[in-house]
């Protein structure tokens, strides 16, 4: 590993991108893993040009390696595509999740969310999450490790029995042993939480890597007494919660058939909704849900490229800003292009969500803190510590993503076009040179310096293709999967199995 640096230099830097101007020819002094001073600098007669600005914040993601094309679940909407990851064969935790989270912090991102809801199942579970937090130690990346918990509904939005009966009988049996949730007390889900934290709390080398948190899947997948022991768990020992909501149409429909009273408001009888909380998605909530989340202080994950790819809709990011919700950026580990370029995924988000015409619903200044100020707080909690993150001012965390400002600028003409310009333009992981990490050079020339990114991906692959050679015929769960996917379409376009909730 690269000794991290006192100093960087940039022909530019956004300290605060959309708020405060650019600034030409700084550099940032860094000591004990804080920003010491910005000055300025002569302006350089030659050599490379760099472009300085902040880390971003992934929050919401899943540690995940594997892709959905690769898995064969290409094109598939969420209902069908979930069933999907269970193709791959439990191996070394460490290994998934040392290259998800290589691939992130490659591309800019040192805080990523991990709500684990893939469990390899080659170890012990508390044994297995610490193989998680010691592949985010490795890498340089601040985690918040969400528990999963769930259960109930392990098939789909309906209870297994009722799903199974709606599949063609020759599926029946492989669906079941598969996919059917083993339900486990609240108690016994909690006290994983509570096993991990002690666990944790052994390797003091972990602690400034992980925010260990509560993960109900979502609403359709947690019973009501699961909900009411996590916010009451939440709120005695201060520990944030995270939590999927309202991702699909479908489950739009679940939660009014359901919770006629309102979903959201049913969360907040159950104490839920407070600032230790996140939501997943929200991409079919209304204007009072949004309104409701926005009094309560929850912070809203938005998950542009997923929700595009898995056919799940257009979050209302305008309303929810108007509404007043805090609203971050998660990749979901289905960035448009399958590659967590949180860069791209930043740029997706604001020519979507911008304002057509003349009108401007996400502003510039909006737009950062949603790719880099917000998530930041779903990833450590809003209590983690008083050192501002997601800006580059003396006193703030030295979270430094360095780019390559020759090949973003590599047509210039004029010497006034404001580098934020460009970056929203055309910016993308490519042009990644160097990423910090409180001061530690966690990225150098492109590549990760913790760990050999190249030497785990090769392990990894040959141990998962090993892995399913030994089934004998590893493409015949993929392709009943298939035909469970077909099933699926008419069950959920049928209004009728509303009546099963």
């Amino acid at each position: 590993m690269k000794p991290s640096p006192a100093t960087v230099d940039g022909a530019w830097l956004l300290g605060d991108p959309g708020t405060g101007a650019a600034q030409r020819d700084r550099r940032v002094r860094i000591e004990g893993g804080r920003i010491a001073a910005i000055e300025g600098l002569p302006r350089p007669s030659g050599g490379p040009r760099r472009l300085l600005l902040p880390t971003l914040a992934n929050a919401h993601d899943h540690a995940r390696t594997f892709r959905s094309a690769t898995l064969g679940a290409f094109g598939q909407p969420l209902e069908a595509w979930l069933p999907y990851l269970s193709v791959l064969p439990g191996v070394d935790p460490y290994l998934c999740a040392a290259t998800s989270l290589a691939r992130s912090v490659r591309q800019g991102v040192t805080d990523v969310m991990v709500h684990y809801t893939r469990v390899q199942g080659d170890r012990a579970y508390v044994d297995e999450a610490l193989a998680v937090a010691r592949a985010a130690r490795d890498v340089g990346v601040h985690i918040g490790f969400a528990v999963a918990l769930r259960d109930r509904n392990g098939i789909g939005l309906c209870d297994d029995a009722t799903m199974l009966a709606a599949l063609r009988p020759s599926l029946r049996d492989a669906v079941r042993q598969r996919l059917a949730v083993q339900p486990l007390p609240p108690a016994e889900l909690l006290g994983r939480v509570d096993a991990l934290a002690q666990a944790l709390a052994a390797e003091p080398s972990l602690a400034p890597h992980v925010t260990l948190q509560y993960g109900p899947n979502g609403v359709q997948w947690c019973s009501t007494p699961l909900l009411e022991a996590v916010a009451e768990a939440s709120a005695t020992t201060g520990r944030p919660v995270h939590l999927h909501l309202l991702e699909t149409r479908h489950q739009r429909q679940w939660a009014d058939e359901t919770h006629p009273e309102g979903l959201v408001r049913h969360l907040d009888a159950l104490g839920l909704l407070s600032p230790r909380l996140t939501v997943a998605h929200a991409t079919w909530a209304r204007p009072d849900e949004l309104a409701l989340l926005a009094r309560r202080g929850v912070t809203i994950a938005v998950n542009t490229g997923s929700n595009l790819g898995l056919k799940s809709g257009i979050a209302p990011v305008g309303e929810m800003l108007r509404q007043g919700c805090r609203v971050a950026m998660g990749l979901d580990g289905m960035s448009f292009d399958e590659d967590d370029d949180a860069l791209h995924e930043m740029r997706l988000a604001h020519a979507l969500h911008r304002g057509w015409g003349f009108d401007t619903v996400l502003d510039r200044a909006s737009l950062w803190r949603f790719a880099a100020v917000h998530g930041r707080r779903s990833v450590r909690g809003p209590l983690s510590d008083d050192l501002p993150r997601g800006v580059l001012a003396p006193g703030a965390a030295a979270d430094l993503l360095v780019l390559d400002w020759d090949r973003l600028d590599d047509d210039a003409l004029f010497d006034d076009v404001d580098p934020l310009d460009l970056l929203l333009a055309r910016g993308r992981g490519a042009h990644v040179l160097e990423v910090l990490a409180g001061g530690r050079r966690v990225v150098s020339a492109g590549r990760v310096t913790g760990v050999d990114e190249a030497l785990l991906k090769t392990e990894l692959l040959e141990r998962v293709r090993s892995a399913l050679r030994a089934e004998g015929d590893p493409g015949a769960w993929r392709r009943q999967l298939g035909e469970l996917a077909e099933d699926l379409g008419p069950f959920y376009r049928c209004a009728a199995w509303m009546g099963c909730c």
